[in-house]
């Protein structure tokens, strides 16, 4: 395989397209003009990159998967004739795309997100957005550098209710904001307050390498990773292995951790302490945790508790009152309290609107590095088995040179 990086980028250099909106008029009656419909690549072909085959606005015009059955199912499920790729680089060459949706396995978000921001293309991420803290500051770089529009997948920052709690996420933050609870804040995502952190499935240690399928290209899957020996467990359960995730943490970490980010307002910041009690983790496989606890400057916290040892946690607490599930509260008339107060500011939550408009979508690279950053730190303090000291403007552990080497992964040498 030829470098990687430095020949694709000098390929696509001198050919990025700047998306245009056409008007229905310009083209004439009958015709579907580009502002109507934008047309999208799908990198990935797996659940999460099948679920959004026929969105509303968008037409997918190009496929990529490393593994032929997964490409070929999905093509199937479209109306219309596609072109398929095993390598994402050439579905990022075609002129014809406005959008790609990178759908694959965590470890190779940062690559295709920065190229495809240097091809021109708006982007659509599957969370986490990046594997490592370092990726998501390339990331924000490219997607800025090349005037971009970038959307992380996440459903309930402002629009219906919040995960677990049965309560409009607006809802919430109209409540953080108020300072009816006081400050600084509390939240305590755990069983008890309707967050499940589901441990069923763990990856093996010491895999027996297992035959290459014929369909699949394992060292085109690998790509920037490690090289370890193929077993199908790798590949059906990725989370599993710290090389492409990082456990359930990995999988559904942003999903909570991202709204819980936006209702203590922290979208610029990040903890300065994140603390954990867990057994000793495999160097290969993401192991089980009890507590995972992220401490911020002005003393708001969030608490990632596995076990909900304590049954009368409430959901968010501060000095003054607690909320707890279904919007149960220890302060009187809450919800008359709350009337006098004004709802969240509004945000683009249609993603196709916000690439016709070029307007920042309401989950983009910045807010979206920083609720990644609450994943990855709470990783690298799992993988050591000990409490960090992070600094939220150099984004780097104080006095750990330990924490610091995993701030990023080096890349395997083809792809470096």
């Amino acid at each position: 395989m030829p470098n990687h990086r430095r020949e694709f980028l000098k390929n696509i250099a001198g050919t990025v397209v700047a998306f245009t909106i056409l008007p229905r008029h310009v083209l004439g009656r009958g015709h579907l003009a580009p502002s109507d419909q934008l047309t999208k690549g799908v990198i990935g072909t797996g659940i999460a990159g099948r679920q959004h085959l026929n969105d509303a606005g968008t037409r997918v015009t190009a496929i990529c998967d490393v593994d032929r059955n997964k490409l070929g199912q999905a093509a199937a499920l479209l109306d219309n004739k596609v072109k398929t790729f095993d390598d994402y680089r050439h579905l990022l060459l075609q002129k014809d795309i406005d959008i790609v949706h990178i759908a694959t396995p965590p470890h190779w978000h940062s690559l295709m997100a920065t190229e495809a921001a240097a091809a021109g293309k708006d982007i659509w991420c599957e969370t986490p957005m990046t594997h490592t803290i370092a990726e998501g500051r390339e990331v924000i770089n490219a997607v800025q550098t090349y005037g971009r529009i970038f959307r992380l997948n996440m459903n309930h920052r402002l629009e219906g209710n919040f995960y677990g709690t049965h309560v409009p996420v607006k809802k919430l933050k109209k409540l953080t904001a108020s300072g009816l609870l006081g400050w600084p804040l509390t939240i305590t995502l755990g069983p008890q307050t309707g967050f499940g952190w589901p441990f069923q499935e763990m990856g093996l240690a010491k895999l027996p390498a297992q035959p290459v399928p014929a369909t699949l290209n394992y060292d085109r899957w690998l790509g920037p990773a490690p090289y370890k020996p193929y077993h199908i467990d790798r590949i059906q359960h990725f989370q599993a292995y710290w090389d492409y995730g990082g456990g359930v943490l990995g999988e559904t970490g942003q999903q909570y951790l991202d709204p819980v980010q936006f209702l203590l307002d922290k979208d610029e910041t990040s903890p300065t302490e994140v603390t954990v009690e867990a057994p000793l983790q495999h160097p290969d496989v993401v192991g089980t945790w009890k507590k995972i606890t992220f401490t911020y400057q002005d003393g708001c916290k969030i608490i990632l508790d596995a076990e909900g040892n304590d049954a009368n946690a409430p959901f968010i607490s501060g000095p003054n009152g607690k909320l707890f599930p279904d919007f149960k509260s220890d302060l009187p008339d809450l919800e008359k309290q709350l009337a006098n107060y004004p709802d969240p500011p509004l945000a683009v939550t249609d993603f196709v609107k916000a690439v016709k408009e070029r307007q920042t979508f309401v989950t983009n690279e910045e807010n979206g590095h920083r609720s990644c950053t609450l994943v990855n730190i709470g990783k690298i303090a799992l993988q050591l088995g000990r409490s960090l000291q992070f600094d939220p403007e150099k984004q780097n552990f104080l006095f750990d040179e330990g924490a610091n080497r995993l701030l990023n992964q080096p890349l395997r040498t083809t792809w470096k």
